[in-house]
């Protein structure tokens, strides 16, 4: 092994407990731009492991080019049984192959990229991805719209960044294809302190109903110039309205196609219950590290009473996790779509069964 690989793993590694064939590793940052996610990941693990009797190995994610293959050498030589984190498809895209020798699975909890999932099938390298995928949330959009946008008219809009592009272009085919075209389509102009030109224009259209792909905040700027013209237009849209509430506070009613909050959800209580007890707040990746090690465990027991490969068995079993059942496809994705149809009550998403009309 070159000699700057074996001090790049000297000077990243942290054992939390005594290494065994029963451990965990976690690549998250813990310094840098994405230390505050890189927190939420070892917190959610360690809780959790602490629980299922499980070792933790934590090994900085640098996020840069090249440094996977460093990564995969330590967690190779700690025998970890599966690796949970990645924040980056750099740290990926050098460690897959060495883990894939291992058969060493690894969990992503936020890469979206679906390169990376097609060349995981291509070359049959361990990633699942406990994250929903890009096309997840149009596809849960499409199912709402389909269901519920029937015999309304529509409109479909973008704040011309690549990801709403291609998100509406996404919806819009495969609702033409369905036969449902919209009436309207435009890209409006994002980070404006008032949409009241926009807004005119969608009424002049007769429009009842909008699926607009922009910031939150973009998004809270149309929906209040909206009730000051007291036009009438149910607004939805996608997973950005995870955001903070500000500075334009976001109108009671708009939809949202997004993730629940897992804290909410009754398989986390006990979850909860136990992070809060550690003065850890259950927010962003905490919960799905909390789950992701719960699937480790099980896994591990699973590997040893049939002695199969680990990532053989991540295919098609049930894992009982705080963020609910979870189910890994052939193709390495979650079964469940977990996008769900959400409303702002003024203080908080809620689920609903149907959009409104």
């Amino acid at each position: 092994m070159p000699l700057f690989r074996l001090l790049i793993i000297a000077a990243s590694v942290t054992f939390a407990g005594t290494a065994s064939a029963a451990t965990i590793g976690v690549v998250a940052p813990q310094n840098g731009a994405y230390e505050m996610l890189g927190l939420q990941i070892r917190q959610g693990v360690k809780i959790a492991a602490a629980k299922a009797g499980l070792d933790v190995m934590e090994i900085h994610e640098s996020c840069e080019e090249g440094s996977g293959g460093a990564i995969a050498d330590g967690l190779v030589a700690a025998k970890v049984s599966v690796v949970v984190g990645f924040l980056c498809t750099e740290t990926l895209q050098d460690a897959l192959p060495t883990l894939k020798n291992a058969a060493i699975p690894a969990i992503t909890l936020s890469s979206r990229a679906s390169g990376l999932m097609e060349d995981t099938l291509k070359r049959g390298l361990p990633l699942f991805r406990l994250g929903p995928s890009d096309a997840a949330e149009s596809d849960a959009a499409i199912e709402v719209m389909l269901r519920d946008w029937k015999g309304h008219s529509f409109g479909l809009i973008d704040d011309g960044t690549i990801y709403s592009r291609e998100l509406v272009d996404r919806i819009r085919t495969r609702l033409e294809e369905s036969g449902l075209k919209p009436t309207f389509t435009d890209t409006m102009r994002p980070s404006q302190e008032q949409q009241v030109a926009l807004v005119r224009r969608l009424s002049r259209t007769g429009i009842t109903h909008a699926f607009i792909a922009a910031e939150r905040n973009d998004v809270a700027t149309i929906a209040r110039d909206v009730a000051a013209e007291k036009a009438t237009l149910t607004i939805m849209s996608g997973d950005t309205m995870r955001a903070a509430n500000s500075p334009v506070a976001l109108q009671p009613g708009v939809l949202a196609i997004t993730t629940p909050d897992y804290a909410a959800l009754p398989s986390a209580s006990e979850a909860v219950k136990e992070l809060r007890a550690a003065n850890v707040e259950p927010e962003g990746y905490v919960l799905p590290a909390f789950a992701a090690t719960q699937i480790t465990a099980k896994l591990n027991e699973l590997v040893e009473a049939q002695d199969k490969p680990a990532p053989t068995l991540m295919i098609g079993t049930p894992f009982d996790t705080a963020i609910g059942q979870i189910t890994f496809t052939d193709r390495h994705e979650l079964q469940a779509n977990p996008y769900r149809l959400q409303k702002w009550n003024g203080t908080a998403f809620v689920p609903v069964d149907r959009a409104e009309r």
